[in-house]
């Protein structure tokens, strides 16, 4: 399944919440689920109707794969992985996706979006443990130090950004420290760290048929 290209607020409006997909806009009067929330389309302004047990669990796997921003099949494999693990399978799959580098980027601050955070890493901005790392699907694991390259540390984007990043709260599993532009990853992400409004057994639901 190819990725979604067209207007991120589309995507929201569809699921009928808010997912933060256009960073710091979302928090301002201009976001689209605040003026129009309401289906896209011809017919959308009609009452959504109600759905069957699979029509929900779908809704929520999709609300979650576009809230980190993955295809199908990588979103697959993420929750074929987090199965195999001992555990509950959905705190097993959410704990899997936060692993991820572009998100730990987000959680940082150190970009306005996941989207953002993707391209930051791609284009060889991020380090771990010192060395680069352009994969966004990185897993970190508890104990290394994700940081921005140190040629990159005065490029406009990333002083602009620190800026705003100091103002955010980086998660309790992360340690961040601002004056090197790096966060340490202290201990796995507990379900109650995991501020993502979804049900995930709702998915794992899915996924078991």
């Amino acid at each position: 399944m190819a990725k979604y290209v067209g207007p991120v607020c589309r995507i929201c409006r569809r699921e009928g919440v808010k997912m933060y997909l256009k960073g710091d806009r979302c928090f301002t009067a201009k976001c689209a689920i605040e003026t129009r929330n309401h289906i896209p389309g011809q017919h959308g302004q009609q009452q959504r109707k109600k759905l069957s047990n699979y029509g929900v669990q779908l809704r929520e796997k999709q609300k979650l794969r576009r809230i980190y921003g993955l295809t199908e099949k990588q979103f697959r494999n993420c929750f074929d992985k987090a199965s195999l693990q001992k555990g509950a399978s959905g705190e097993n799959f959410l704990i899997l996706l936060e692993r991820r580098l572009d998100n730990v980027i987000f959680r940082l601050g150190l970009a306005d979006s996941r989207k953002e955070a993707r391209q930051i890493v791609r284009h060889g901005h991020i380090t771990v443990d010192g060395k680069k790392v352009d994969i966004p699907s990185y897993l970190i694991k508890v104990g290394q130090v994700v940081a921005v390259r140190e040629k990159s540390k005065t490029s406009p984007l990333f002083v602009e950004l620190l800026e705003s990043a100091k103002n955010k709260k980086a998660p309790a599993w992360i340690e961040a420290d601002y004056e090197k532009i790096q966060g340490r990853i202290i201990g796995l992400p507990a379900r109650e760290d995991i501020d993502t409004q979804v049900d995930e057994l709702l998915i794992v639901e899915f996924y078991s048929k």
